[in-house]
């Protein structure tokens, strides 16, 4: 199955599976809860104090955790066991949500102190998205991928059309605090569900990567994958601009203090309404329109929306303005979320999505912050036409970096290779690693030869490979010789490991242009200038693999 087939899967293929029928469910009644919470804090903060800026800053503390600790935990969620993650992260923010409704009820609350406990919400959040969002690769084959995405696009904003109605109705009649305390109760279907999970567990062929080598495993293969790239910039730039409309909402309803939180919570709802219809068309709008049109509709949308907010005082247009803002936020970064899942090997599919995420929710985070000064100086309406403005921006932004198609990679690992048989006795940490493949090639096929050893120079620096060169023998012409250093006798296990199927394409058209006997000879060697006299000791008996 390629990429090209996988978005052509049912749109409900993935309600086939019990496990993502049962997550998917309970996760409705999370979302539910926190949006409850999030309408609770918003207007809780408005409340609290007449600052633009602390009452933009709520939005910005829900996102800058995810932009802070994501990449940490997308490296924990591929080093470590996903559903143990998932549970700590679930009973962090139960726990915190139980905390800051007792405060609330009590209350305590301040605004710094409700800043505080909705950016440890936010900082449970960045943990339990990476592996969440992995995690579908564990509940739904491969092809069923992007109508998973897109089934939890429709699921929390499902839940956007009636949590923030519902979260401003229960705010208006019994207080914040009765949002925070039904967000606290939300958490106890999820954590069941988690606990009756039991996800497949693939053996490990090498030792888990430590913490700092694995984060900066999941920069290099992001920094050298240039379709990952322009997601990350385009996704960074939505974010920015758009969320300008999320967290200035609450001032544009302050204009029309007669309506109050209901009003709030209903906007809120025609967003998650139009999210909804963005999410049901979203299979037959991809079908028919390449990415990067979707994208730019994304953007041309929401900047309909904020100039609407920004320019007008007519609640049934503001009402209207939310539908196609909500259905922009669902076609954006759903398909940005799809792009990245297809685009990324299962080992470091959680570091890439957190690297995702990180550009996303960061862009939301300062935008968050800046739209918030620009209002608290120049107006709503001035930072919501400006934001507008910056949308438009993005979308013309494509033209240089335009959205990736789904390409026809087969990233599934090609499980071939088998750890050579050593006759010295190598530790996991000995190294560094120099490894040298010699090529016989005809000069009529050097022209090939060079292009896929580009190629191969690619592969190999982000899987891990360092100092990669080619070179060419000045005394047999016909002889090349390809070397690189690995860091670790471990981290080459894990280099070979990482190699996917269309990665193995370009080894196998390598191998047809080589002229001598068999496969090419591989040189495996340490680097040693002093050895101890405990380490490097021969083994004998062992047998030399050809």
């Amino acid at each position: 199955m390629t990429d090209t087939d996988a978005p052509k899967s049912s749109a409900l293929a993935p309600f086939r599976y019990r496990d993502f029928r049962l997550l998917w469910g309970a996760t409705l009644v999370s979302n539910f809860g926190g949006l409850v919470q999030a309408v609770g804090a918003a207007w809780m903060m408005t409340q609290l104090t007449d600052s633009d800026t602390l009452i933009a800053l709520v939005q910005a503390s829900n996102t800058l955790p995810i932009m802070l600790l994501a990449l940490g935990s997308g490296a924990l969620a591929d080093i470590f066991d996903r559903k143990s993650l998932l549970l700590f992260a679930q009973i962090f923010m139960a726990t915190v949500s139980l905390i800051l409704a007792i405060v609330a009820w009590q209350g305590w609350l301040t605004p710094w102190l409700l800043l505080t406990f909705t950016f440890l919400i936010g900082a449970g959040q960045a943990l339990y998205n990476p592996p969440w969002q992995a995690s579908m690769g564990d509940l739904v084959p491969r092809a069923d991928l992007p109508a998973a995405v897109t089934l939890n696009s429709v699921g929390f904003n499902l839940m956007r059309s009636v949590g923030p109605a519902a979260g401003g109705f229960i705010v208006a009649v019994f207080g914040a605090a009765a949002a925070f305390t039904v967000n606290a109760v939300s958490y106890i279907p999820l954590l069941g569900a988690l606990f009756r999970w039991k996800p497949p567990v693939t053996p490990r062929t090498a030792p888990p990567e430590a913490f700092l080598p694995a984060i900066g495993a999941g920069l290099r293969y992001v920094a050298l994958s240039p379709n990952l790239m322009r997601v990350m910039l385009r996704g960074a730039l939505f974010g920015f601009a758009a969320v300008s409309v999320l967290a200035l909402l609450p001032l544009v309803v302050q204009q029309h203090p007669e309506a109050g939180s209901l009003l709030y919570g209903t906007l809120l709802g025609s967003f998650g309404m139009g999210a909804i219809f963005g999410a049901i068309l979203n299979p037959r709008i991809r079908a028919r329109f390449p990415n990067e049109n979707i994208v730019r509709m994304a953007f041309a949308g929401f900047a309909l929306a904020a100039l609407v907010l920004g320019q007008t005082d007519n609640l049934w247009l503001h009402g209207l303005a939310m539908l196609p803002a909500g259905a922009s936020w669902v076609l954006a970064l759903s398909l940005f979320n799809v792009t990245v899942q297809l685009s990324t090997p299962r080992w470091v599919v959680a570091r890439a999505l957190a690297l995702y995420q990180t550009a996303t929710f960061g862009g939301m985070a300062a935008g968050s912050w800046v739209w918030g000064m620009v209002s608290g100086t120049s107006g709503v309406g001035t930072a919501l036409t400006m934001a507008a403005g910056v949308l438009v921006f993005g979308a013309v932004v494509g033209y240089w970096l335009k959205a990736p198609e789904f390409g026809t990679a087969d990233l599934d690992p090609v499980n071939r290779f088998r750890e050579p048989a050593l006759r010295l006795d190598l530790r996991g940490r000995s190294g560094p690693i120099m490894v040298m493949v010699d090529y016989l090639i005809a000069q009529k096929d050097v022209p090939e030869f060079l292009q896929l050893m580009r190629r191969r120079r690619g592969i190999r620096r982000r899987d891990g490979a360092r100092n990669w060169a080619l070179l060419r023998d000045l005394e047999r012409p016909d002889m090349w010789s390809e070397s690189y250093h690995i860091a670790t006798w471990d981290e080459y296990i894990r280099h070979n490991m990482r190699r996917t199927k269309t990665d193995a394409e370009v080894a196998v058209r390598l191998r047809e242009l080589h002229q001598g006997d068999g496969d090419p000879l591989v040189h495996r060697m340490i680097e040693r200038h002093n050895v101890d006299q405990s380490d490097d000791l021969p083994l004998v008996g062992k047998i030399e693999v050809p």
